[in-house]
């Protein structure tokens, strides 16, 4: 693959120095970038000028824009809504425009014969395809069509020269709320439609906004896909369970647990684990990095987690405020089933993300009659431990 290909002429360093940025703000953005990119390793500070980030500035000033096609198929907006809050300064902005697309009805100006004109043109070229929504396939696809086409007809045709597709969102991955039982529409995420080529899985629901334009940012400074996990999300980004990093871990280990919300654990602060909490089996860097700018996230503002970055989390998680099967801290005050120890390192520095090295052990689920395993603490499980529905 040479993302290489098809680039315009003038180079993202060349806007940034037009716009008046110097290298050493630049820097400071591509330190952020790095954090983000060191897997299982402690990471430097978001401005801290390393090695790294004089690497990714580099090789992402050089860039010219790529051609990009961003599809909305079956969904709720809520994933652009996130990428559009991943930046706070004009450095981001001007990096994300660089990176902008050529279609995406939804934010796009033109609209109609113009807009149809420009998904024409792009797909004509080489170009990254990214897309939001599920695909449906139920009634020949009528459930979501665009300028007359099938949401699947208007996927293959955008994958066709596509040099790299990412599959953004839970709807996108898997089909999310939509595929869930009795999945009336025959939602499916990408990878069911698109089977010739790689596909790039960036789930959540929404994923975090740092992360999605992480992982293009990747495609742009390595000239190929990051290194994925046995789901196909990349591992720079969800090499851990949320567990590992809660900041509420230690009320865990301590057997600290809201019972019931807004009770005085609730008050205190104290894990949500009996209140439905899915951390313990869900891989996703929300307490490092966070949304809206780092100003939170679902545990922090006092709500369980919900698995939303696990394949088809609606139907293996819900009734979503039932606790998982009884897990164990190692605190002097614990008093739930024993998981295992494990030794968490943390480094929260910018939008860092670092590996939590733990001791794997599996525990039944029970839902009704029906039983199966899921991992609860410890590093990503191979493709053949990996459970489904």
């Amino acid at each position: 693959m040479n993302l290489s290909a098809d680039w315009r002429t003038r180079s993202l360093g060349e806007d940034l120095l037009a716009a008046g940025f110097g290298r050493r703000d630049f820097l400071k953005f591509c330190g952020g970038l790095a954090a983000v990119f060191a897997v299982g390793t402690p990471a430097a500070a978001a401005d801290e000028l390393t090695p790294a980030a004089e690497e990714i500035a580099d090789t992402l000033g050089a860039v010219t824009k790529p051609n990009v096609v961003w599809l909305q198929l079956q969904e709720c907006t809520g994933c652009m809504e996130s990428v559009l809050r991943s930046g706070g300064t004009s450095i981001e902005d001007l990096v994300l425009n660089k990176l902008s697309v050529n279609y995406n009805d939804l934010v796009m100006g033109p609209a109609g014969a113009a807009a149809e004109k420009a998904l024409e043109d792009t797909n004509a070229e080489p170009h990254i395809l990214v897309v939001n929504g599920s695909v449906p396939v139920g009634a020949d696809g009528a459930y979501c069509t665009i300028g007359g086409k099938s949401a699947e007809q208007v996927l293959r045709e955008a994958a066709e020269r596509a040099e790299a597709i990412l599959a953004v969102g839970a709807c996108a991955v898997y089909g999310s709320v939509q595929a869930a039982r009795p999945n009336p529409t025959g939602a499916v995420g990408v990878e069911e439609i698109i089977t010739d080529k790689p596909v790039i899985n960036v789930s959540g629901c929404p994923p975090i906004g740092e992360v999605i334009t992480a992982t293009i940012t990747y495609l742009l400074t390595h000239g190929k896909p990051p290194e994925v996990d046995a789901e196909g999300r990349p591992l720079f980004a969800y090499d851990q369970r949320i567990h590992d990093s809660c900041p509420k871990r230690a009320h865990f280990d301590a057997g600290q647990f809201v019972r019931v919300f807004d009770d005085e654990g609730a008050r205190n602060g104290w894990c949500l684990y009996e209140v439905g909490c899915k951390g313990p089996s869900t891989f996703s860097p929300c307490p490092i990095i966070q949304w809206n700018l780092k100003s939170g996230w679902p545990i922090g503002a006092g709500h369980p987690c919900i698995g939303c970055t696990e394949k088809h989390f609606f139907d293996r998680f819900t009734p979503f405020y039932e606790k998982l099967p009884e897990v164990r801290g190692f605190g002097v005050e614990s008093t739930v089933e024993t998981v295992g120890l494990t030794a968490v390192g943390l480094a929260a520095a910018g939008v860092a993300v670092h590996g939590a090295a733990t001791v794997v052990r599996q525990i039944g689920l029970r839902r009704g009659e029906e039983e199966r395993t899921i991992d609860v603490a410890g590093e990503a499980p191979a493709a053949s431990e990996r459970t489904e529905d």
